[in-house]
């Protein structure tokens, strides 16, 4: 018998290993096949694994985060002077905080935090998911129960260990929390949202500076006869777009009142008006009303808060509200721009069209979820972005390491007019921003290839239909 060249020994392999992916045509021809036959099916070593995870591969990344932050995010309250646990929470003590951990259970990131829980405990059925979040709700509303009589009374000298909420004094005080407590109540939580939703849906809706048009906005009177500077008067941050809008969405949802839908798609559409480059299909992050240029800098996270906050709006505002072709429009012609930047190994840049800064994880992640949301809902083709969407989340779970931390997440970022300050921004496991985003792509991404299949043909990583 006649021994096969390595060269053929290795196509014949590549061949039989690759049978069943390949869909390309049979040769026609007879006899022994040329040398370049199926080079087209040799091994590709690829930096980001190039398929998509099952349900249990999925869910074993996100245990590992779920482990990590429910062992650091203790839901606790403490003497500060001593460190010993306060259990009677009916009485307000002026010593008592909140046990510290890595995270903060009261900041916007864990607000996306609490919502990603949500999502992984409805995708995988494991209620540690939820009960990790309905838990520090609850703890949440036993302190705005017991804490609120006093703050109300004094704002400026009130001690609490969740003043920051009880007392907010920006978007980020009241906005992704409320959010959480909205999807939480709608989805059946046991929590009594009552108190809560009053006052940072109160601060979301009435409270938060506006320009003339009613768009949220940062730099707006201080109180004191001065304007804060935000980091300039009259300034809208993209960030805002997530931070307050979908909260006032999904009032209109919790209250059945209108005037919230209305509110929020306004929103989406004012900031758009202002913020999106309908060419290159991004958002910048910073706009200053009255400005005549706007140095244009595409911050990657503030986009990704942006296409979160149109899913999430898209997700409750009625069908046959005015504004939602508009909205769901403007979607697609986001997510479109996004699907030109993602970079070989699945990520996004840090600055998305300057391929000199790095690869940044929690924009990515939030990308990952928008984009296989807009999926699942139908919103953009399955065919077009669900293999981009896998690509991105196993780019995710790259970065989640064994202990649960996840790498390359930027820290929190201000607002700036030149690309050295959003090239240089840190990296930390220790960046809330990251974990909530993580988790919430993990569950979208479950919920997707659940509902269509995607693998090789041919090679590349394809739409294969709707599974049975």
């Amino acid at each position: 018998m006649k021994r096969m060249k390595p060269l053929a020994l290795a196509l014949a392999v590549a061949c039989a290993a690759n049978a069943s992916a390949q869909q390309a045509p049979a040769p026609q021809e007879k006899g022994p096949a040329a040398a370049d036959a199926m080079l087209h099916a040799l091994d590709v070593h690829y930096p980001t694994p190039y398929r998509a995870m099952d349900a249990a591969e999925v869910k074993a990344v996100l245990d590992r985060v779920f482990d990590y932050l429910d062992r650091v995010t203790p839901a606790e309250v403490i003497d500060q002077r001593t460190g010993a646990p306060i259990t009677d929470l009916s009485q307000p003590d002026p010593n008592a905080v909140l046990k510290p951990g890595d995270f903060r259970l009261t900041s916007y990131e864990w607000g996306v935090t609490y919502m990603g829980m949500l999502a992984a405990g409805a995708a995988t059925g494991d209620r540690r998911y939820t009960d990790y979040t309905i838990r520090r709700h609850q703890l949440l509303a036993r302190l705005t129960k017991t804490y609120l009589p006093g703050v109300a009374a004094d704002r400026e000298h009130a001690a609490a260990p969740i003043k920051s909420f009880l007392n907010p004094h920006a978007l980020d005080d009241a906005g992704a929390l409320c959010h959480s407590f909205l999807k939480a109540q709608v989805a059946g939580s046991p929590v009594d949202y009552t108190q809560l939703i009053a006052i940072c849906g109160d601060f979301v809706t009435k409270k938060e500076y506006r320009l003339k048009d009613g768009t949220l906005a940062r730099g707006g009177p201080d109180g004191r006869g001065g304007v804060k500077m935000r980091p300039l008067p009259d300034t809208l941050w993209l960030d805002d777009m997530f931070m307050g809008v979908p909260t006032i969405a999904w009032l209109g949802k919790a209250t059945g009142d209108r005037k919230y839908y209305d509110d929020a798609a306004r929103q989406v559409l004012q900031f758009s008006r202002r913020m999106f480059d309908p060419q290159l299909g991004l958002y910048m992050h910073g706009y200053v009303e009255g400005m005549r240029d706007h140095p244009a800098l595409h911050w990657a996270r503030a986009n990704g808060w942006a296409v979160m906050s149109m899913v999430e709006i898209l997700e409750v505002l009625p069908r046959d509200h005015k504004d939602y072709p508009a909205v769901l429009a403007q979607l697609r012609a986001h997510i479109k721009g996004l699907a030109r930047y993602q970079t070989k190994e699945g990520f996004w840049h840090q600055l998305i069209d300057r391929n000199d800064t790095y690869q940044e994880t929690s924009a990515t992640a939030i990308y990952a979820y928008a984009i296989a949301r807009a999926v699942n809902r139908g919103h953009v083709d399955a065919q077009a972005y669900g293999p981009m969407a896998n690509l991105a989340w196993n780019a995710v779970a790259g970065k989640v390491q064994p202990n649960g931390q996840i790498e390359g997440i930027c820290v929190g970022t201000g607002m700036a007019f030149d690309p050295a300050f959003y090239a240089f921004r840190p990296t930390s496991v220790k960046a809330a921003h990251g974990y909530g985003p993580a988790l919430l792509a993990g569950a979208e991404i479950i919920a997707m290839n659940r509902k269509f299949k995607f693998g090789p043909n041919d090679s590349g990583l394809m739409y294969q239909g709707v599974r049975e």
